[in-house]
């Protein structure tokens, strides 16, 4: 068949063609639009050029138990993938029978063989140690390490990451058993590179040691640190009786500031007598996000510090359990940490407040207990914030009564109630008139049944998680 101008090829004539003959931009744009790793897998197999187009797109890749100690495996994935910049070698749940892990050879290649790559991840690695680590000095862009249940590497691999990788900004040490000695911090501190500094479960590592961490605290945003989990349920007898008076905040022995701090999480801590890593509640000006779980010693000097300087605060978690507290010799109480005047302090100059988590441990079901927080107390924080989250979990201070106000919350979207005893379907009745509510979950609370559920039928948008369930 013959053609001419304005007329049409056949089709036959239209697809005779492979995908080795189209545009490498099309291909390319072709493989942007797929996300999950095993469909770009399947796809690089269809042609040359899609495989090495793929190859040279792919920027992160994810290993473990499939890769062998020998080099050819490490140099043949480079080679494959040569513009990595993010890798995660993880070894989670290895057994022997899987066969050798990754070891200081294999990362040696990957860090020679890598010169894009930006992002790090070590999961149960236990065949790299220090001088494995060393290794990364090569990777002079590497921005991001994450170190988790390494058990050979020691505060002396860390340190050589922390001399030969100067664009260092995220370092995150989780179940590192042998790191111990800071000179590491130390150093990271005196450059002040880092932004953010994660450190859960290195029992080395002691919340006093970031004090020395100096001048680093200028330019960190993100901070969390959680100790070896412990006891954090009943008292003993013996327990240590605390100040309620100790202002830890009117010290000035500490002499740094961490005015770029927007994200805090500290747990299973023990601050007193000293101050310890209490006394960033009282120095950050930029903080947004909050999180104290088990902290121990804390009193409401430091949450009325911390509302001083945080106007900005927009999420605070606090989940606090027993303690003793006393001022007087004679007299000694056992409650939670902070009572209504930290939630006045937190009301009158934190008014960006829109997610807020109060979880309570080991305290009496009915009320009055050993919680110190009232209703009242509560209610003046959320009518005072523009409340949008809010999770309360075995806060017997809060009735049906704390129902129908929150129903009047202009904002609240999300509400979650566990081990709410006192609240009844009474208490339902009133959040089916919550006016922007969407998301309810209820967990173990007895009181509330299907008629209270029935309750909640009859309010368009809500969906109701958990009830019953979990009983």
């Amino acid at each position: 068949m013959s053609s001419s101008p304005g007329r049409s090829f056949p089709l036959s004539r239209k697809l005779n063609c492979s995908m080795e003959d189209l545009p490498e931009a099309l291909l390319t744009e072709i493989l942007n639009r797929i996300t999950r790793t095993s469909d770009l897998n399947y796809l690089s197999l269809v042609s040359k050029q899609l495989y090495k187009i793929e190859g040279s797109q792919r920027g992160a890749i994810r290993v473990g138990s499939g890769l062998c100690t020998a080099t050819k495996a490490p140099t043949s994935l480079c080679a494959r993938f040569p513009n990595l910049w993010k890798v995660d070698i993880d070894y989670s749940g290895w057994v022997p029978g899987h066969g050798k892990q990754l070891d200081n050879k294999g990362l040696l290649v990957f860090s020679s063989h890598c010169p894009s790559m930006i992002d790090l991840t070590l999961s149960f690695c236990s065949c790299i140690d220090d001088s494995g680590l060393a290794c990364l000095a090569n990777c002079k862009k590497l921005v991001s390490l994450r170190l988790k249940s390494t058990p050979k590497i020691t505060s002396i691999g860390l340190f050589s990451v922390a001399v030969g990788c100067t664009s260092l900004s995220a370092l995150h040490l989780i179940g590192c058993e042998k790191i111990d000695s800071v000179e590491w911090l130390e150093y990271l501190g005196r450059d002040g590179s880092l932004e953010e500094l994660v450190v859960k479960n290195c029992k080395g590592i002691n919340h006093h040691d970031f004090l020395k961490f100096g001048s680093g605290w200028m330019k960190l945003q993100k901070f969390e640190f959680e100790s070896k989990r412990g006891r954090y349920g009943l008292l003993d007898p013996g327990d240590v009786v605390y100040d309620s008076l100790y202002d830890a905040q009117s010290m000035d022995m500490y002499d740094f500031c961490c005015e770029s701090l927007k994200d805090l999480r500290l747990a299973h801590i023990k601050t007193w007598p000293e101050a310890g890593l209490r006394v960033l509640l009282g120095k950050c000006k930029a903080l947004e996000k909050l999180c104290l779980q088990y902290v121990h010693a804390l009193n409401d000097n430091d949450i009325i510090a911390l509302s001083r300087s945080c106007s900005n605060l927009k999420r605070i978690s606090l989940w606090l359990n027993l303690q003793r507290y006393s001022s007087d010799v004679s007299y000694c109480e056992t409650r939670t940490s902070f009572t209504d005047n930290s939630l006045y302090a937190l009301a009158l100059n934190c008014r960006m407040l829109q997610m807020i988590d109060l979880s309570f441990t080991e305290c009496d079901a009915d009320w009055p207990s050993e919680i110190g927080f009232t209703q009242e107390g509560f209610l003046v924080l959320i009518k005072s914030c523009p409340i949008r989250v809010l999770v309360l979990n075995n806060g017997n201070f809060c009735d049906d009564e704390g129902m129908k106000a929150l129903s009047s919350s202009p904002h609240l979207e999300t509400l979650e109630l566990i081990l709410c005893r006192a609240v009844t379907d009474v208490g339902m009745r009133f959040i089916a008139h919550t006016p922007c509510l969407s998301n309810l979950t209820l967990r173990m609370c007895p009181n509330v049944t299907d008629v209270g559920v029935a309750e909640l039928e009859h309010a368009q948008m809500l969906r109701v998680f958990g009830h019953r369930v979990l009983w």
